[in-house]
């Protein structure tokens, strides 16, 4: 009986102690830390400003080739047949270049925004990883629309603090 007894009272300790060990957990917005950081913004801003003069570049360019579509149609008034077919064949190869360039470009500012994000989301996970470890945290989680996290007292909201954490980090570094 006392053998009993003293096995129950080990279970009830360790059982005891096993429930004080309380593991720190908290979560972040995803969005928001991914949104508000500058270093996001800062990209964010730099490309727009690529997208601009690229957009301001195509513009011009698709101007000066329906500039070139006029003259070409009151030249071809003087021209034979044989000759308003090499004109239009001519100008169908200037088209497709045109396209064809307008198509890399955009297709390089897709790959460095998607580079970009990459980029950030890596660096931010390693900032949380860094910060989650510094700051004896056993876990934190992501909040996002899908649900990740569907509640969390304000207390263990930690989206604030790694935000400032993040871009002071950022703000030294530039």
């Amino acid at each position: 009986m006392k053998y009993n007894f003293y096995l129950l009272g080990l279970t009830f300790l360790a059982l005891f102690s096993s429930c004080q060990s309380s593991e720190k957990i908290a979560f972040v917005d995803n969005a928001k830390v991914i949104n508000e950081y500058n270093e996001k913004k800062d990209m964010d801003s730099a490309l727009q400003l690529k997208i601009d003069a690229f957009q301001a570049s195509t513009d011009s360019l698709r101007n000066a080739f329906q500039q070139e579509i006029g003259a070409a149609e009151i030249r071809a008034a003087r021209m034979s047949q044989a000759q308003i077919q090499q004109l239009s064949q001519e100008l169908q190869q200037k088209e497709q270049f045109l396209t064809q360039q307008i198509q890399a470009q955009q297709q390089a500012l897709a790959n460095e925004s998607q580079a970009n994000n990459d980029t950030l989301v890596k660096r931010i996970k390693d900032f949380i990883k860094d910060y989650a470890q510094t700051n004896n945290y056993t876990f934190i989680l992501g909040s996002n629309d899908a649900g990740s996290v569907l509640y969390g007292s304000e207390e263990n909201d930690l989206t604030e603090t790694i935000l400032e954490a993040i871009n002071a980090a950022y703000k030294a570094k530039k």
